[in-house]
């Protein structure tokens, strides 16, 4: 129970990258994080593949304050979350306040919109690259990248040691 006490968002929004969503959801309830996934408005969010996630949360509805971590999976959906000003001012308030970003694959598109990359090293799918580098950040290929309260991950592969940093970190807010 390494995280109990602590309060952690998972984005979700259609085409979500399911790994990139259930791994982290039940890695952290595993580790005693209260974890609420937010959507945009919907009643369930598809993934990729088609599975289902229901949200507990609206982003409308939701303050940073109340978050010690958010987890932005991969997949398009970030595409289509990164469309929404509220979600890209909730990420940059949490990343201010100095509470854990962590994305993952495509999941720095959110990051970029949220513009909390100028000056930070950071990892990602390789497709979203150039967007990364153009948001100010040094692009590093690597499995897990950690920059202060930002950890970036490349792909589904790179699981494990993403949540093994996002845990260690977690554990100091």
């Amino acid at each position: 129970m390494e995280l109990k006490g602590k309060t952690v968002a998972i984005l979700v929004e259609d085409l979500y990258q399911e790994l990139e969503v259930w791994y982290p959801l039940y890695r952290l309830r595993e580790a005693g994080a209260e974890v609420v996934v937010v959507g945009t408005g919907k009643k369930s969010y598809k993934s990729k593949l088609g599975y289902e996630v229901q949200p507990n949360a609206d982003i409308n509805d939701v303050k940073a304050g109340d978050f010690d971590g958010i987890i932005i999976p991969g997949g398009y959906a970030p595409d289509i979350l990164r469309r929404f000003p509220a979600v890209n001012e909730f990420v940059a308030d949490v990343f201010k306040r100095g509470g854990v970003v962590a994305a993952i694959c495509h999941g720095l598109w959110v990051c970029v919109s949220a513009r909390i990359l100028k000056g930070k090293k950071a990892t990602c799918f390789f497709a979203v690259k150039d967007d990364v580098i153009n948001a100010g950040a040094t692009y590093l290929d690597k499995e897990v990248v950690v920059d202060g309260n930002l950890i970036t991950s490349r792909k589904p592969d790179d699981l494990p040691a993403f949540m093994r940093e996002t845990i260690r970190m977690m554990k100091g807010v």
